[in-house]
């Protein structure tokens, strides 16, 4: 019975082991495939022509390949998510998490998982129809797909994810912590900003930046709402492009240098999900080692 046992448990095990390296070997050729692909266009426009260009004009009789443009477009508009949708998130998440009834409760956790499953374009589609001309009759402008409708989106689309990972992080705080400091006189508001978030932050960081990363990936919904412009973004109300947009919209036509430079800010869009993924990493190794 025990040899059984020990047989079943080795089973298992090599089965996470062989899907664990799955998914690694996936991610390295990913990797390999990207590098492979967009080395060669930046060799050949060079390297700080590429990344510090202000012109993308890549099917004009003199190709220009400057994706500066494209790079800021994608800080900002990842910044202005994150600065309209994590608190709105986090705040939902304490409340739902600790202050809400049970009812209120599962009803708003239903309605977030409903968020989640909306597909992207759908998103793109509310904002074109509905952002895009309201933002134009309010402010008064020609367009109103802008970079200010770009983050409006992205900052609805971040929260599921925000949400739910805050509330799984801040219920798995142990009660202890929380009946010692209302013990000791603090308010549960109190309590749950001061001893409940602290404890959770861990999980907390996880969430926004797993929101950072859907912001920084999107394609489709900002495609819809962001004029698709390779403009440097001046203004909140000009027409821009992200590095995703500007993947997307010409790969199917694209070849040669062109194509090959597309792959190129594939590359470069991949290096900045990586470098999030480090930073997280790195804070979080630090606060346990405190």
């Amino acid at each position: 019975m025990k040899k059984r046992t020990n047989l079943f448990e080795a089973v298992i095990h090599g089965i996470f082991l062989l899907l664990g390296l799955i998914t690694v070997g996936c991610v390295l050729l990913i990797t390999v495939y990207l590098i492979l692909s967009g080395i060669p266009a930046i060799r050949q426009i060079g390297l700080f022509k590429f990344l510090f260009g202000t012109k993308w004009a890549s099917t004009a009789a003199e190709p220009e390949y400057g994706i500066l443009p494209f790079i800021l477009t994608s800080i900002y508009g990842t910044a202005g998510a994150i600065v309209v949708g994590v608190p709105i998130g986090f705040l939902t998440a304490v409340y739902l998490a600790k202050m809400a009834p049970k009812s209120v409760k599962r009803f708003m956790e239903q309605a977030v998982s409903m968020l989640a499953g909306i597909p992207s374009v759908v998103y793109g589609l509310v904002g074109m129809m509905v952002l895009v001309p309201g933002l134009r009759n309010i402010f008064h402008i020609p367009d109103g797909a802008s970079l200010l409708a770009a983050i409006l989106v992205l900052s609805v689309m971040i929260l599921p994810s925000i949400i739910k990972m805050s509330i799984t992080a801040l219920e798995a705080v142990p009660k202890e912590y929380e009946d010692a400091s209302l013990a000791l006189g603090a308010t549960p508001e109190e309590t749950y900003f001061r001893v409940s978030v602290p404890a959770a932050r861990s999980g907390i960081a996880a969430a926004v930046v797993l929101g950072v990363g859907r912001a920084i990936g999107e394609a489709m919904a900002v495609m819809m709402v962001a004029g698709n412009v390779p403009n440097m973004p001046g203004s909140l109300f000009q027409s821009v492009c992200f590095l995703t947009t500007a993947v997307a919209k010409e790969m199917s036509y694209s070849s040669g240098l062109q194509k090959q430079a597309l792959f190129s800010i594939a590359l470069v869009l991949f290096l900045f999900i990586m470098l999030i993924n480090a930073a997280l990493n790195f804070f979080l190794k630090g606060d346990k080692n405190k």
